[in-house]
């Protein structure tokens, strides 16, 4: 009765990751694919081959020197790839060889064990082998753990616990009294393949909704996010500048806006071509982010338009910052593949009034460029200047 669940159980694995297998094959198919996820995919389908393999060893289909020793070999394999995989995800692909290695290395010491030829040792370098590398799939979802979703750490305590499981029969060998009885013992052997079980769900299922997860977390960003350079778009701009325009109602410091258009940009798409064009915004917006505090925000209004917001500074102050982003751009060409490109940029400085909308904001801004435009680009102006002016 024993072997028949211990043949019924390595079944209801092969089964159950030929299905996940399945599953993550056609998750997200497409020409472009996250290196990840595809590594996920080719995980469970080691694993499933590798709990096939020994499901037709334990039924006698496939002899058992033949369909053990690669059976376990093809599952330290797959469990290796798939914390590989979690290192990529989590963005330390420095882990990702090592992992690999310690895969092969559970390999070599399985075999090395199983040419003993000694059940029990056996048995124990399995336990403790595949306990040690979920445990290494472990701290690679740990890693990031302030930044990491619930769903994630929830998924980094639950493989822990169950990798420990998996190696409580070896450990129980090495650490308790008696351990070689405790080894042979039927219940470690069902927790340590009810672990398994679980194991094979929650990393199959678990990929499934981390990747959905991050997806929509992605798009929520990419709303109040330019993808190109990188800072806020429009819309999140105004979604900062909301508190700053409530908070200039009340005595205290100016918070002050900074407009900048680059000179002639046209000129750079034209001549040299979009991947140029847009090195350049790149580059501008590191000159900018070299000159502003962190409480400063850059973002980007709509093609070479940029705003800066600066909290608790007067207009002077923030003339000042505006002239020092200009002489930076001014003279620092960005390298093409064709040519230096040098660069001006005109600014228009204002600060936020207690009556102020959005509207009138930008418009008050948007006259002092226009202004600084007219006078013949590369320069600074005030929107008091430009009001007088008018």
């Amino acid at each position: 009765m024993t072997n028949l669940d211990a043949s019924t159980m390595v079944l209801v694995l092969a089964l159950g990751n030929l299905a996940l297998c399945a599953v993550l094959t056609f998750f997200e198919h497409g020409p472009v694919r996250a290196p990840a996820l595809a590594a996920w995919g080719l995980s469970k389908q080691v694993q499933a081959g590798a709990w096939t393999l020994l499901a037709l060893g334990s039924a006698g289909v496939v002899p058992e020197p033949l369909a053990l020793p690669g059976g376990y070999a093809l599952l330290f394999a797959g469990v290796a790839i798939e914390a590989g995989a979690s290192w990529e995800q989590a963005g330390r692909e420095g882990w990702r060889r090592p992992t690999l290695l310690a895969g092969g290395l559970a390999i070599l010491v399985f075999f090395v064990c199983y040419l003993i030829d000694e059940q029990g040792l056996r048995s124990l370098a399995a336990s403790l082998l595949l306990g040690a590398l979920y445990l290494n799939g472990a701290a690679a979802l740990a890693s990031g753990w302030r930044q990491a979703s619930l769903l994630q750490r929830f998924l980094a305590i639950l493989t822990a616990v169950l990798a420990l499981v998996v190696a409580a029969r070896g450990l129980s060998v090495l650490l308790l009294p008696g351990g070689w009885r405790w080894l042979s013992s039927e219940l470690p052997r069902q927790l340590s393949s009810a672990a398994l079980y679980v194991l094979m769900l929650a990393n199959g299922f678990g990929v499934l909704l981390l990747a959905r997860e991050r997806a929509t977390r992605e798009l929520a960003r990419l709303e109040v996010v330019d993808p190109l350079t990188d800072v806020p778009n429009r819309r999140g701009l105004f979604a900062a500048l909301g508190p700053w325009m409530a908070l200039a109602r009340r005595p205290g410091l100016p918070t002050a806006l900074v407009v900048l258009d680059l000179d002639q940009f046209k000129r750079v798409n034209d001549g040299y071509g979009h991947p140029a064009g847009d090195a350049v915004l790149r580059h501008v917006v590191e000159l900018c982010k070299r000159q502003l505090r962190d409480s400063d925000m850059l973002g980007r209004l709509v093609g070479v338009e940029f705003a800066i917001l600066l909290p608790r500074t007067k207009l002077e102050e923030a003339v000042l910052v505006a002239e020092r982003i200009r002489a930076a751009i001014a003279s620092s060409p960005v390298k093409s593949e064709r040519a230096m490109i040098a660069m001006t940029a005109s600014f228009g400085v204002t600060v936020i009034r207690p009556e102020d909308s959005t509207v009138t904001l930008f418009q008050r801004a948007d006259d002092a460029l226009r202004a600084a435009k007219e006078a013949g680009r590369n320069r600074v102006s005030q929107a008091a200047a430009a009001e007088l002016e008018a």
